[in-house]
């Protein structure tokens, strides 16, 4: 297995744990309030992983499209988190991170667009089956 497929399998594994959490911390406060306080963990926790790791020689790197792609991806990260953390404040967890997990979509169709990255036959029959599956879940009962 290669080390990317491992670190995204870890990756998979703590968003799980992400949402059946933070569906529990929010059971006395609004989502907003649940977000705050998450983000500011975030915060301290990602500058701990900078000084621990030595990674804030990486900053001289940063080029002013590098600043600016990265804070429209702040941006695009705020509107999701906000919208996710409403949606499992008054729904379901399951049904909630199962079509959260439909971003996938967008992001193939982007990264085919603007990442030139390769469509193959197997990322169209899982995407396929994703949207199978957002559909299933959606469709009432």
């Amino acid at each position: 297995m290669k080390q990317y497929q491992i670190f995204a399998i870890i990756a998979m594994v703590f968003a799980g744990l992400t949402s059946v959490v933070a569906k529990a911390g929010l059971k006395n406060v609004a989502s907003d309030t649940g977000l705050a306080i998450r983000t500011s963990f975030v915060f301290v926790f990602i500058w701990f992983n900078i000084i621990v790791f030595n990674n804030y020689k990486d900053f001289s790197n940063l080029t002013q499209k590098d600043i600016l792609l990265l804070g429209v991806s702040a941006l695009t990260t705020t509107i999701s988190w906000v919208f996710y953390y409403r949606a499992i404040k008054i729904g379901t967890v399951s049904e909630v991170a199962l079509i959260d997990k439909g971003s996938i979509i967008i992001t193939l169709v982007l990264s085919f667009i603007f990442l030139n990255e390769q469509f193959t036959w197997r990322i169209a029959v899982g995407g396929l089956m994703i949207i199978g599956g957002i559909l299933i879940l959606t469709m009432k009962s």
